[in-house]
C-alpha cells in the first residue's frame, strides 16, 4: 500500500476521539487524507481535531453527533458533504457495551440503547453515505465488528447480537452498492482503550487466556488492517469479515 493514495481522501471516523478511532484518525491524517471526527462530546472532537491539523497539516472537522440518534445521523452526513464535499471513507466505529450484573436486569432502556447505538446508526450512515458513493466516485466502508459476534459471552449478549447483525448489514450493503462501493468488517477483539479500564475484575485475565496470543491488543493495532480496507490494497475484498483478535479461541 502506498501512503499517497490517502491524500487528500475524505475519511469520516465515528468514536474518533479516543482509543482505537483516535488512532484510525491520525493513521488517516498522517497519510495525508482529511478527517472527519464525529463523536458524542464535541469538546473531544476538537481537541483530536485540532491535534492532528498541528501536526499533519489536514483539514479536521470536528463533528459532535449521537450515532444512535436517526437524525444525528442524517445532521452528520450533511455536515460532512457541505463542508467537504464528499466522503471517500467511512468508518463506523463507535460502539457500546454497558456492564450489567445478570440478564435479568438487563432493561429495555439498556437493550434499545445497544442495538441503537452499534446497530440502527450505523445501518443509517452506510445508506446515506454508501448510496451517495455509489453514484459518484465510490468509496470504502469500514465497519468495526467484534468477536463476540460469534464467540457472545453472558456479559454483552445484548452487544453480540447488534455486532453479528452489523456483520450481515455489511455484507448485505456490500452487494446493495457494489461495484463502486466495498463494504467490509474488522472483527475486533478485546482492545485495552479507556473502557477497559471499567471491566470487572478479573475479564482482561479471563479475555487474554482465550487469546492465541496471550494479550489484549493496543489501539493502534487495528489500524493496519483498516488502512488496508481503505486502500486499493483491498480492492477484490468486499463483504468480508476480517478477525484482528489475537487469536481468539
Amino acid at each position: 500500500m502506498q501512503d499517497h493514495e490517502l491524500a487528500g481522501k475524505v475519511v469520516v471516523v465515528t468514536g474518533g476521539s479516543r482509543g482505537m478511532g483516535r488512532e484510525m484518525v491520525r493513521a488517516f491524517a498522517e497519510r495525508g487524507a482529511h478527517v472527519v471526527i464525529a463523536s458524542r462530546k464535541l469538546e473531544n472532537c476538537e481537541a483530536a481535531a485540532e491535534e492532528v491539523r498541528s501536526e499533519y497539516g489536514v483539514r479536521a472537522l470536528p463533528v459532535g453527533f449521537n450515532v444512535s440518534s436517526w437524525d444525528d445521523c442524517d445532521r452528520l452526513v450533511e455536515t460532512v458533504y457541505a463542508d467537504l464535499g464528499t466522503v471517500d471513507v467511512l468508518v463506523n466505529n463507535a460502539g457500546l457495551s454497558p456492564l450489567y450484573s445478570s440478564l435479568t436486569d438487563v432493561t429495555e432502556a439498556l437493550f434499545d440503547k445497544v442495538v441503537a447505538l452499534n446497530l440502527r446508526g450505523p445501518f443509517r450512515l452506510m445508506a446515506l453515505v454508501g448510496e451517495r458513493m455509489a453514484a459518484g466516485d465510490g468509496g470504502s466502508i469500514i465497519n468495526i465488528g467484534s468477536i463476540e459476534a460469534i464467540r457472545p459471552t453472558p456479559h454483552a449478549l445484548p452487544y453480540a447480537a447488534a455486532k453479528a447483525a452489523l456483520h450481515t448489514l455489511s455484507e448485505g450493503f456490500s452487494r446493495a452498492y457494489g461495484p463502486r462501493v466495498r463494504v467490509n468488517t474488522v472483527q475486533a477483539g478485546a482492545f485495552l482503550t479507556d473502557i477497559s479500564e471499567n471491566w470487572p475484575d478479573g475479564l482482561r485475565q479471563e479475555m487474554e487466556q482465550k487469546v492465541a496470543l496471550g494479550r489484549c491488543g493496543a489501539p493502534a493495532e487495528v489500524v493496519g488492517t483498516v488502512l488496508y480496507l481503505a486502500t486499493s490494497a483491498s480492492s477484490y475484498t468486499t463483504g468480508a469479515v476480517i478477525r484482528v483478535d489475537g487469536g481468539w479461541q
